[in-house]
């Protein structure tokens, strides 16, 4: 008789093992997620023998020359900046992002534009050669220098990368990608692990720059095993509402540059156009005549931003006040209402709240309690905050006001816009205000302060 298979149980989010189902991961304790795998014998290091690296030499730190990292420019200036200035040789880079939101459209805009100066190869493993060029076509793309190579097998594409040695590789995506050596199905935890391993390895080797299409999950994390996330040297995210025509990159982990950093874009018939200005955007359809709005300088990376935060509060209909937030932080909300009540003296306790980032932007900084707080008194009492005015700070559970980092760069992005007030902590304060002609500044020390500030200034 012949002997079964051997079967082992695997994590879908960690890629652990076990020999039995059992409802709770014993690796990172994440319940059902073991899935049914069938374990086949294999050789011993069978999957890394052509691409085994040669052993290195213990070396002494100091004696190790270090030397400033080229990059090479994409083309699209706002891809460059979330990039650090642009790619690298042997980076690996993984980019995440909703169905739909365009990450194979920019990265065929990019491949396209690299190809004029540097070899460049786009692996399509969802898609066939016909419907990327038909993509190509209606993006008006020069795509003459561009390879392509519609395959998912991994030896297939190792063939590839070792005939034609691009310098820029685009794999899309990374979950359809499967070697012959693993038994599992394409996407499977097992599969995604061994292909980017390896295709990380060949593109050190060969100093190739590659990037990762990467899934996410329902809940906006990339797909796959975190160990993914771990292994590659850049991690981005492509958000944004699909319903909007803007589009946000931003960096979540970089090796070769700040981390945060946020590249915006829109989407236009011919594809993704980056935006030099995106303050003006998230603005431009904002009022200072309307009550429980208020605008936040806020800050990604080393770029600062003005965006607008709205609030409505409104009599609760029910036992239980509604608290929602989009773009901010829910649990955070629950906090400023409490130091509202207890500090300020106005209490929302029978109010429902809503928070809202208008332009779909993102918020995850504390900077932004102070103008949340002020768009909540401003919809509370029904009055508009003062005319052309900004806000930023961190408000602590006594009801202080700390200072933020990058003040300074806050305010003058502030002043470049038009705005003429604007209502900071007080240790973030100018040491010369004659820098800031335009604007005027107050400095708060608590939140008491900075609400009864707002009410002298609407009387005014």
């Amino acid at each position: 008789m012949a002997k079964a298979p051997k079967t082992l149980y695997q994590c879908t989010e960690c890629g652990g093992t076990s020999p039995k189902w059992v409802g709770k991961c014993p690796h990172c304790g994440e319940w059902n997620t073991l899935q049914e795998n069938i374990a086949a014998p294999e050789p011993k290091n069978a999957r890394f023998q052509s691409w085994a690296a040669e052993t290195t030499q213990v070396q002494k730190l100091a004696e190790v020359t270090a030397t400033e990292v080229p990059r090479e420019a994409t083309g699209m200036g706002e891809l460059d900046r979330v990039l650090g200035g642009g790619l690298v040789d042997g980076a690996v880079i993984l980019l995440g992002g909703d169905p739909g939101i365009g990450k194979s459209t920019l990265l065929l805009q990019t491949i396209a534009l690299m190809a004029k100066t540097r070899q460049v190869l786009y692996v399509s493993g969802e898609e066939s050669a016909q419907q990327v060029a038909l993509r190509a076509q209606r993006l008006g793309l020069n795509a003459d220098g561009v390879n392509l190579l519609a395959e998912i097998r991994l030896e297939a594409i190792q063939a590839a990368l070792k005939q034609h040695a691009p310098h820029v590789v685009v794999i899309d995506s990374i979950q359809t990608m499967y070697s012959d050596q693993i038994t599992s199905a394409p996407g499977s935890v097992s599969q995604v692990r061994e292909c980017a391993a390896q295709l990380t390895r060949i593109a050190k080797q060969m100093g190739i720059a590659m990037i990762f299409v990467g899934h996410v999950t329902k809940d906006g994390a990339i797909a796959g095993p975190r160990v993914l996330e771990h292994m590659v040297d850049t991690v981005l995210y492509f958000e944004g509402d699909t319903h909007s025509n803007h589009r946000m990159i931003r960096a979540i982990k970089n090796r070769f540059g700040a981390a945060n950093e946020l590249g915006v874009f829109a989407m236009t018939e011919t594809g993704l156009k980056g935006v030099s200005n995106p303050s003006a955007i998230f603005l431009a359809s904002y009022r200072d005549d309307v009550a429980g709005s208020c605008v936040l300088v806020t800050q990604e990376g080393t770029r600062p931003l003005l965006v607008e935060i709205q609030s409505l509060v409104d009599d609760a209909h029910g036992f239980t006040p509604k608290r929602l937030t989009v773009g901010l932080e829910q649990n955070r909300l629950a906090m400023l209402l409490a130091v509202l009540n207890r500090h300020a003296g106005i209490a929302c306790f029978d109010q429902d709240v809503f928070l809202n980032a208008v332009g779909g932007v993102k918020i995850g900084e504390p900077a932004a309690d102070l103008a949340a707080v002020l768009a909540m008194v401003s919809s509370f009492r029904n009055k508009p905050l003062p005319e052309k005015m900004v806000a930023f700070g961190e408000i602590g559970l006594s009801g202080e006001i700390r200072p933020v980092p990058r003040g300074q760069e806050r305010l003058k992005e502030a002043e470049k816009l038009g705005f003429k007030r604007a209502i900071v902590p007080k240790a973030n304060l100018p040491r010369n205000e004659k820098e800031f002609p335009k604007l005027k500044i107050y400095g708060v020390e608590n939140l008491h302060e900075a609400v009864s500030l707002c009410r002298d200034l609407v009387d005014e």
